[in-house]
């Protein structure tokens, strides 16, 4: 993380919520997130599910962790991220000026060996101040079996922690310093269409899938459009979308939706972090 950057969490204060409860508002600031969130109907959901189907059979010899930034690429994935009722929610947390910079597909396959070590998502970004919120998306349902992301509550509150390098098979690189894996954490377990909203400093990861299910989750990351990119190179792999409100100092680009969904992996992705 950029040692300019903004750390401290900032409470919620909101007194006309669109979408979440009083409660609701509490806890996110309580414990780093909120969950789970009702966003698409039995059948929306299904949809989603032969949606990300329909990518992932665009990359037959590629990872199932690939599909990663393509938010402004592909128009179902951008229609995702710019639902109102996901939107509503967000709103609730960091105002009506919305941007998303960033989403990224974590499929699980059955068997996936890989665990997401403890980290800080903000630990991977150039951002300042911290105030993303990043919303997971379930796309099968998730539970502890297959695996399910698990929050460390109350750890979003601790400003940047340490991190080190990870050498065992893992989705990311670095992890938080001095964590074990039998930390009393909280198992985000979602329906298929239900999603989460957590803080960009909240410890969280997950565990091999050593189930026959797989699990799929979209996670979209949210920041209000006052939030800087304190490193132009890093910058320059941001592909944004102003999916509510404006951004007035003209910080962020703003793509237009695509026209199709032809998946084509010739980007870069900025690094964003796992779950």
């Amino acid at each position: 993380m950029a040692s300019e950057a903004d750390v401290a969490f900032t409470d919620v204060l909101n007194e006309n919520p669109l979408s979440l409860s009083s409660e609701q508002i509490t806890n996110y600031n309580e414990l780093g997130f909120v969950s789970p969130l009702e966003g698409f109907t039995t059948e929306d959901a299904a949809m989603n599910r032969e949606y990300f189907d329909s990518l992932l059979a665009q990359i037959p010899d590629e990872s199932s962790y690939a599909i990663n930034c393509y938010q402004a690429r592909l128009a179902g994935l951008w229609d995702i991220c710019t639902n109102g009722r996901i939107l509503d929610h967000v709103q609730d947390l960091i105002g009506e000026n919305i941007v998303c910079w960033a989403s990224h597909f974590f499929c699980k396959l059955p068997g996936d060996p890989k665990k997401v070590p403890w980290h800080q998502d903000a630990s991977f970004w150039h951002l300042s101040p911290t105030r993303t919120v990043t919303v997971w998306l379930a796309i099968d349902d998730a539970d502890e079996t297959n695996s399910a992301m698990r929050f460390i509550p109350r750890t979003h509150r601790n400003g940047s922690l340490d991190t080190q390098s990870v050498s065992s098979d893992t989705v990311l690189a670095l992890e938080t310093k001095g964590i074990s894996d039998d930390v009393a954490s909280f198992s985000n377990n979602l329906r298929a269409g239900q999603f989460s909203m957590h803080a960009d400093m909240l410890v969280h990861g997950s565990f091999p899938n050593n189930s026959t299910r797989r699990r799929c989750g979209l996670t979209i990351r949210y920041c209000p459009a006052e939030v800087k990119i304190t490193n132009p190179a890093w910058a320059a792999g941001v592909e944004s979308i102003i999916c509510r409100g404006s951004d007035k100092s003209n910080k962020w680009r703003h793509f237009e939706r695509p026209a199709d969904d032809v998946l084509v992996l010739n980007k870069v992705p900025v690094n964003v972090g796992g779950n």
